[in-house]
């Protein structure tokens, strides 16, 4: 069931949890976080936020965590970043790094913020809802979960401890929060429908200036014959990269331009090198400010997302807002977002041959692309798809669940 965005009312206060979290070492990480918190704190919910951080290691790839910082402004609110061990390997100890979360975490929590907050809003199942658990029960509050996919989608990988925890924390959940109506499902094995709400992200057309496309092509140096198909995500071979770079590579036309944008993922290195070969001109941005990016969603004619799995992908709702039609694949969510053959079209994933065939049949009419375009921008209003949207259907919940409690 989706909720209806409902009146604001009476403040309230929010502890807010979320490991995936941008900070100034980490600027693009999971910005749909900070931008659904942001959003709630502009309503009548006042946020405290923490932003668990694994202990860096000395060297390595994941010592940038060094420079993540005490506490750092985000939009209206303080981010807070206290430490936890996170435990590897993830395969055999997950449950390590939940159980040293909650531990650590809610004794700063208790430390550092008045208490009692009014609810506990969580951005995942696990780590975060699982890690707020104890100071739920210490103070009887009620804990929202959300699920962006990962907690869901692969549940089955974890191990049984890490699994256990899971559940755990569904059960004490007041409400269990997804993005997709294909995730509300997967949340079904495990609770009642009646716990679970699908609330939609979104993003906010007035950050998308679509009047001046051209202007931002010519900044861009864009020819006006280039075609340019963009990606957005993960460098990660579930993101369907290598997929991307076959069906690119067998467009037989010289209009072609490749444009991929990541901030994460082991095949970044890969891509570049593989990028030096492709028959078409390509360019490739690690960690692309998000202003920066809404240009490229704006100067892109084709949004290209050949996903394994997806909950609702953040890139589509961008595109949508930059009046970019999308060719994605029919997997999680992404059906409910993009109409096909009317807002993009979709493709089955794995598949670079189909892929390739749909962006050659698209891009011999240009004019069908730009209707697919402005039709997916209309029906991200239509959806009220937008991040005040979103809060509010937030707001409705937590008023629900603290009058329930």
């Amino acid at each position: 069931m989706t909720v209806q965005p409902g009146n604001d009312g009476d403040p309230y206060r929010v502890l807010a949890c979320s490991i995936h979290h941008q900070s100034h070492a980490l600027p693009v990480r999971s910005p749909f976080n900070h931008r659904s918190f942001d959003a709630l704190n502009r309503t009548a919910a006042e946020l405290d936020v923490v932003v668990p951080t694994p202990f860096a290691p000395p060297v390595g790839p994941y010592s940038e965590y060094s420079r993540v910082p005490r506490t750092e402004r985000w939009g209206t609110y303080v981010a807070h970043y206290p430490r936890f061990l996170y435990a590897v390997p993830k395969q055999y100890c997950y449950h390590v790094s939940g159980d040293s979360l909650q531990k650590r975490v809610t004794r700063y929590v208790e430390r550092t913020f008045e208490t009692p907050h009014d609810v506990v809003h969580t951005s995942d199942i696990y780590l975060d809802g699982y890690g707020m658990l104890r100071y739920c029960r210490r103070h009887d509050l009620p804990l929202v979960v959300n699920s962006h996919a990962v907690d869901l989608h692969n549940y089955e990988s974890f191990n049984e401890q890490a699994q256990a925890r899971i559940r755990e924390t569904l059960a004490y959940a007041a409400r269990i929060v997804v993005v997709s109506d294909e995730l509300a499902t997967r949340a079904a094995r495990f609770v009642p429908e009646s716990k679970i709400r699908t609330v939609p992200i979104g993003e906010d057309p007035s950050r998308f200036p679509t009047d001046r496309r051209e202007q931002i092509r010519d900044e861009l140096g864009i020819g006006p014959e280039t075609t340019v198909l963009l990606s957005v995500g993960a460098y990660a071979e579930e993101k369907g990269l290598k997929e991307l770079v076959a069906a690119v590579d067998a467009l037989d036309r010289a209009d072609v331009m490749l444009v991929t944008v990541g901030h994460e993922g082991d095949l970044r290195w890969w891509l570049l090198d593989r990028l030096g070969k492709l028959r078409h001109p390509a360019r490739s941005f690690w960690q692309l400010d998000p202003v920066a990016l809404r240009r490229w969603q704006i100067a892109a004619d084709v949004l290209v997302h050949p996903s394994w799995r997806e909950g609702r992908p953040t890139v589509i709702y961008e595109a949508m807002a930059a009046k970019t039609p999308v060719v994605a694949s029919s997997v999680g969510g992404i059906p409910e977002m993009v109409v096909d053959g009317e807002t993009g079209v979709l493709v089955p994933p794995h598949d670079p041959t189909t892929l390739a065939e749909t962006l050659d049949r698209l891009l011999d009419d240009p004019e069908r692309l730009r209707a697919m375009g402005r039709a997916g921008h209309q029906r991200l209003l239509d959806q009220q798809w937008t991040w005040r949207h979103h809060a509010e259907r937030l707001n409705e919940i937590h008023r629900t669940v603290m009058a329930e409690w």
